[in-house]
């Protein structure tokens, strides 16, 4: 990987689109709207902030129906995290919300940005991950309801901010963990396995993968769990955690599975040298 890493067009696109989104910052500053004691109609301020921005990318995109996709999108993500950053200045719990907004936005925009940057032939609106699959919506509506419920019935539950603290490191932690093992694999990295050996795919076993045979996936777990410690989440917690061991725990078989047909014994030696990085996951053992 070299040191400096080219900033591809569709990059600096949705750079832009994000930024715009992030402006979203200056509706309270406009409006004199206090962020901890919104009303119905500080609530449709920002409601509105969105619409026109959705209008404004229409206009701008009128003839580029692919980048209009990608401008929604990547704006979309950065007025989330705006609105995170807004909320992340309350008086009330619900700043460990915004918070978990702000992880939750930048980790989906950082996959398309350093997909990007890396390996931008792969490059689709894909790589956002915000199609990843039902369970995966399902788990991220489980944990807002979650919140919301203890919020209003138990709000004790919501008030140990060295937990969110806590959950705030791990998650920061788990998104540079698997962004650097993104830049670090560069274009040998995909967001789905692959079947057949791509001409130019190597084994990558510097930087983050000297350390952990899998840093994407132990990052991604624990940036997983991190964001909901931040919530104080205590079944979200438990059930994220295992859920996505057992999910990790099966894509490593199955990954490692190609990695041993696509390089033999130099994979195999590799495997014996570095841990997998995720606690009681072996890989697949070779008979």
């Amino acid at each position: 990987m070299s040191s400096m890493l080219p900033m591809a067009p569709e990059a600096r696109f949705s750079v832009n689109c994000f930024v715009l989104g992030m402006t979203v910052l200056f509706v309270p500053l406009v409006t004199g709207l206090r962020q901890e004691s919104l009303t119905v109609t500080g609530r449709l301020a920002f409601v509105v902030y969105f619409v026109l921005l959705n209008v404004l990318l229409a206009v701008l995109n009128h003839n580029h129906q692919a980048r209009f996709k990608v401008a929604i999108r990547a704006c979309f993500l950065g007025f989330v995290c705006g609105c995170g950053l807004i909320l992340s200045s309350s008086i009330s719990t619900w700043r460990y919300f915004g918070w978990y907004l702000c992880s939750l936005s930048f980790f989906h925009y950082s996959e398309y940005l350093v997909t990007a940057i890396t390996n931008p032939r792969n490059l689709t609106l894909d790589s956002f991950l915000l199609n990843h699959s039902f369970e995966y919506k399902l788990a991220a509506i489980s944990s807002w309801l979650e919140f919301s419920l203890e919020n209003l019935f138990f709000p004790v539950l919501k008030e140990n901010q060295w937990l969110s603290i806590l959950g705030l490191f791990l998650a920061v932690s788990g998104e540079v963990l698997r962004k650097a093992a993104m830049l670090t694999a560069g274009s040998n990295f995909t967001h789905v396995v692959a079947s057949e050996r791509a001409s130019g795919h190597v084994l990558v076993t510097r930087g983050v993968y000297s350390v952990f045979r899998h840093p994407s996936y132990v990052g991604w777990f624990y940036w997983s769990v991190g964001t909901q410690v931040i919530l104080c989440n205590p079944l979200c917690m438990v059930g994220y955690a295992i859920v996505s061991w057992q999910f990790f725990r099966d894509r490593i078989e199955d990954e490692e599975i190609t990695l041993i047909s696509f390089f033999g014994d130099q994979y195999l030696d590799y495997k014996a040298r570095v841990y997998s990085g995720l606690p009681f996951i072996h890989g697949y053992k070779a008979m």
